[in-house]
């Protein structure tokens, strides 16, 4: 191989090792783009088996961006890792509240993580629409409570926390709820594996679609 490819030239290999060692699969021409940068990101080819994309997740997704809906992050990493010029063509907030001076304070009095406050900020916009969480299980267990509590309602929820207390255990929570509120729109996987650079990929790739530089591919 060549050390002297661009970048898209990389990209382009890079998804033509992943086709082609992964072989066939029955993810439809929206949701393929989410897994393919997934895998992509991480090395990891078990996001093709263990990721889990409701219905409408994308096309919800791809309709709130272009509405301008903001988008939430539980860390700062996952905006680092998203296209912010893509971003910007919908005029979109993107924003992480667990730095918030108020967040950290009101957090210690409270005795809770700042993950937990700062997605009870971000539910208190209404004009945030798609919550983005790559690291915290603690933010997705409260951004749930929100949902059945508060009456919030994401149009996109992409949650991919990861490690080995409670992330697991906070995605099946989500997918349980979707039980209740059949409506929910989630971008999600089995198990413990996630993080942000997976959950900025997977909206970098929402984000192509929206644009439409990467329609169905």
């Amino acid at each position: 191989m060549s050390v002297h490819l661009r970048p898209e030239e990389i990209e382009a290999e890079s998804f033509r090792i992943i086709e082609e060692e992964l072989g066939p699969h029955n993810w439809n021409a929206q949701q393929w783009p989410l897994v393919r940068r997934a895998i992509h990101t991480s090395a990891d080819f078990d996001y093709a088996r263990s990721m889990v994309i409701t219905e409408r997740a994308v096309t919800d997704g791809i309709e709130a961006l272009r509405a301008g809906m903001g988008v939430v992050t539980d860390t700062t990493m996952i905006i680092s890792g998203m296209n912010k010029e893509r971003l910007s063509r919908f005029g979109a907030q993107l924003s992480c509240f667990v730095a918030d001076p108020q967040v950290a304070r009101e957090a210690k009095e409270q005795g809770v993580t700042r993950s937990i406050l700062a997605m009870r900020k971000a539910a208190r916009d209404t004009a945030n629409g798609i919550f983005v969480i790559g690291n915290a299980p603690t933010a997705l267990f409260e951004l749930i409570r929100l949902i059945r509590e508060e009456g919030v309602r994401p149009r996109l929820i992409v949650a991919l926390p990861v490690g080995f207390v409670g992330a697991a255990e906070s995605k099946d929570a989500l997918r349980e709820l979707a039980r209740e509120y059949p409506e929910l729109q989630f971008v999600t996987n089995i198990g413990r594996k996630g993080g942000s650079n997976v959950a900025a990929a997977v909206m970098n790739a929402i984000l192509i679609q929206a644009v439409g530089a990467e329609p169905g591919n």
